[in-house]
């Protein structure tokens, strides 16, 4: 009977978000004000004052899902997590809260790696598409054939439960990719409106950066397991979990590997943390028999 908390990833932002926090907390406010003084700009009036259109760009929406998770997290009474794990973003909220980064140097490098994504996006036009109701190995032959033959790349990018998966690459490949898996009985392969190509090799310069920030950052020895999405599996080592970190940004979030390696570990209770409930939902199709809940 082990007790899991998990932490959401971008595309769960909303206008508004964290405003609750902030009013609630004196602890609260002040996480808010010294996250504005990190950033060198107040995050926190476009959390909840600004737009739909304010918080989709990538050097915001990352930090803001990370204040708003972290925050929440630590206004929990007596949390003690058995087991951590977030949807890529989600993963460095994890990892403040099984106390292998500092609420700081969580907070800058979210901010150094969304602004390398940003700029990597820039560089080739890219995207993302979600694929449901095709089995993963039929995604992943679809995804192989047609970088085979354009010479351009199209991967799985999250695996985020049976059923549903994100394809990411060129705008080309993920279009031919995505008329292939309908034909192959998807039923739907839709193009989302996102930036660019996360976690796929296009994010290689990305990378750089952030493997520069995180070498250069004190990784502590966690207080419990983190499943990261590389590999989806239980990790204590602080060199292993910078690794993975490292390697999230072009590798694919594992995440139903990851929730199934929870669960055979003895996770029985998942409490979401953070902005939205998208986990809540995929966690139980994974495992429809976990208890699920949410701090928000």
């Amino acid at each position: 009977m082990k007790h899991a908390y998990v932490f959401p990833g971008q595309g769960s932002q909303f206008p508004g978000m964290g405003k609750p926090l902030y009013d609630a907390s004196p602890k609260a406010k002040a996480l808010f004000e010294q996250a504005n003084d990190i950033l060198g700009f107040r995050i926190s009036d476009t959390m909840f004052t600004g737009t739909d259109e304010d918080l989709k760009q990538t050097n915001v929406t990352q930090p803001a899902v990370f204040l708003h998770a972290v925050v929440a997290f630590m206004g929990i009474e007596n949390a003690k997590p058995d087991m951590v794990a977030g949807h890529s973003l989600g993963e460095f909220s994890a990892l403040v809260a099984n106390g292998t980064l500092s609420f700081e140097d969580a907070l800058r490098l979210v901010f150094i790696r969304a602004t390398a994504m940003q700029k990597a996006c820039a560089k080739q036009p890219s995207t993302m598409a979600a694929v449901l109701s095709l089995d993963d190995a039929k995604v992943e032959e679809i995804c192989a054939a047609v970088t085979k033959e354009t010479g351009e790349v199209v991967v799985p990018a999250n695996y985020n439960c049976p059923g549903q998966l994100v394809i990411s690459g060129t705008v080309n490949a993920v279009n031919i990719a995505c008329e292939r898996m309908k034909a192959a009985g998807a039923k739907r392969a839709l193009v989302l409106p996102v930036g660019g190509a996360f976690h796929s090799p296009l994010m290689a310069p990305a990378k750089e950066e952030l493997q520069a920030a995180i070498e250069g950052t004190t990784f502590n020895t966690p207080s419990c397991p983190v499943y990261q999405n590389v590999v989806a599996k239980a990790i204590i080592d602080p060199a292993q979990i910078k690794q993975n970190l490292i390697d999230q940004l072009t590798g694919a979030v594992r995440w139903t590997q990851s929730v199934q390696a929870m669960v055979a570990d003895g996770g029985t209770e998942f409490t979401e943390v953070g902005p939205g409930k998208v986990l809540q939902g995929l966690i139980l199709k994974i495992h429809k028999e976990a208890v699920v809940n949410g701090v928000s």
